[in-house]
């Protein structure tokens, strides 16, 4: 079973960088425009190397170079993260490296508004999707899940959109205005995508009403959250009911579903969205 998963995880990383490194060469790149983090550092250190050395290169060597650049990332990803999250990294970048020499430069939609919101929703739903399975795009992500797990404020878009602030000012200054204001939207719209579709980003709580006692004990020991319990009463029933509450991801919510209901089929559960926590919450990864 957990082979299968793992295969699933890595199927899904594989996808993501995919369509990441599509959005790149379909969206941002044909119009001049820079991605964020150290893809976008990649991207201008292609440019200045091109246009300083005059080189008449057939491929996008950014693709290189990122991957070049991540190597002590990678060291960092090894010793502090998990080694599934290693290994899921390193097939990420191995892949966005091998697509971004691959996939053709060419534009597709010629507005350039058009296109980077389409590469924004794009990229980022691909970069998402490899964090939501236990990975990430390398980079600036690695620095991102590793600070998301020490602050429960911090988030992997926060980060990028940060470290994307100093790479177009830089844009800005050296190339036209225009190409640092799209290249903004682009990654704005990339953070928020990434966020969102990075349910392990998502805060929910969990209200359940059982009357089984092993509910509590099992939400403690095999998700190892914390609960909080009190007595109630059914108004209809009469009958006294546990009522327990938790805080858990969003990616979480379908164990914690199917645990509950396995130990309790006739148990109540209320879950809410989009709440902060203040507190001994633990981040987690896959």
């Amino acid at each position: 079973m957990k082979d299968k998963k793992l295969l699933t995880s890595f199927v899904y990383v594989v996808v993501g960088s995919v369509l990441f490194a599509f959005a790149v060469n379909m969206f941002i790149v044909p119009l001049n425009l820079f991605n964020g983090g150290v893809v976008g550092i990649a991207q201008l250190i292609r440019t200045m190397l091109v246009e300083t050395l005059h080189l008449d290169i057939k491929f996008d060597i950014a693709g290189i170079i990122n991957s070049l650049l991540n190597l002590p990332l990678f060291l960092m990803a090894y010793k502090s993260l998990s080694k599934h999250f290693f290994l899921l990294t390193l097939t990420s970048v191995v892949t966005q490296t091998i697509a971004f020499t691959l996939i053709p430069i060419m534009p597709i939609v010629p507005d350039v508004l058009t296109s980077v919101i389409i590469g924004g929703l794009i990229g980022g739903f691909g970069i998402g999707l490899t964090l939501q399975h236990g990975g990430s795009g390398g980079g600036t992500d690695i620095l991102g899940v590793y600070m998301a797990i020490k602050s429960p404020k911090f988030s992997v878009g926060k980060l990028s959109i940060g470290v994307n602030a100093l790479i177009y000012i830089i844009c800005a200054l050296k190339f036209e205005l225009s190409t640092a204001i799209y290249s903004i939207i682009y990654a704005v719209i990339f953070g928020m995508v990434v966020d969102k579709v990075h349910t392990q980003n998502i805060v929910m709580s969990a209200m359940i009403f059982t009357r089984n006692k092993a509910v509590k004990k099992a939400i403690l020991h095999e998700m190892t959250r914390g609960v909080t319990c009190w007595e109630g009463k059914g108004a209809y029933t009469d009958t006294e009911t546990d009522i327990l509450m938790t805080v858990i991801s969003k990616y979480e919510v379908n164990h914690l579903h199917d645990l509950v209901l396995g130990l309790d089929p006739k148990a109540f559960i209320i879950l809410s969205e989009g709440m902060q926590v203040t507190g001994n919450y633990e981040r987690r990864l896959l």
